[in-house]
């Protein structure tokens, strides 16, 4: 049976109502950074009560997590251009991670929203996304990692990487890079000049782009250096 005018007119509204929200959301994000942004400013952003935010999200998750959805959309448009290249799956898996370093760098906001979200178990994103929530965020991290995945298998088959499982290693190389992401923008690195005696060396984003680009190379090939 075909929907309804009145219906397929409502269901239009909702959907550019939370495009809305995540839209604002995304812009307090990226001038303010996660941390002070609350339901509130969210609601004021688009001039509405906060209680509407609460009709098309559970709650505070689960809108970060669709929010997070959107910058994984545009990484992986990033990502698809640069493996898409010609080169060989060296060289393209080098601009692959290259492209994810400078898009965090570009969008430190990203970085937090990704991190807040790998710090909760499956039980608790379960339990505080709903399922078309979760649907969706695992859709847009499976679709950047696919670049990955598909690099690495690429430079398995003509004998340049030895890779037991390239999705487990993609994942991997993607919580690595947030990691690093989050180095970057502390700019520090604690060393030792002697036993016990600390020091702290300064690292641009220039330094951990080349560092995560020269683990992800380690990692693809470490089966067959050995």
């Amino acid at each position: 049976m075909a929907p309804t005018p009145g219906r397929t007119t409502a269901a239009a509204r909702r959907r550019q109502r939370e495009q809305e929200i995540l839209a604002a959301t995304r812009a307090l994000f990226d001038s303010t950074g996660i941390g002070d942004v609350q339901i509130e400013d969210i609601a004021r952003s688009v001039g509405i009560n906060r209680a509407i935010i609460y009709r098309h999200f559970s709650g505070k998750d689960e809108l970060f997590a669709l929010t997070v959805e959107g910058y994984l959309a545009e990484l992986q448009q990033r990502l698809e251009a640069v493996a898409g290249t010609e080169g060989t799956p060296t060289e393209r898996l080098a601009a692959v991670v290259g492209a994810f370093v400078d898009y965090g760098l570009e969008f430190p906001a990203f970085v937090d929203c990704a991190q807040a979200l790998m710090r909760l178990q499956g039980s608790e994103l379960e339990e505080q996304l709903s399922e078309a929530a979760l649907f969706r965020l695992g859709r847009g991290l499976s679709s950047c990692l696919r670049s990955v995945v598909r690099t690495l298998d690429e430079g398995v088959e003509v004998g340049e990487f030895e890779v037991a499982d390239s999705t487990m290693l993609a994942n991997y190389m993607y919580a690595s890079a947030l990691g690093a992401l989050q180095l970057a923008r502390i700019g520090m690195l604690v060393g030792e000049v002697s036993p016990g005696v600390p020091t702290v060396s300064r690292i641009t984003g220039g330094d951990v782009r080349g560092f995560m680009t020269e683990s992800a190379l380690a990692l693809a090939g470490r089966l067959r250096e050995r």
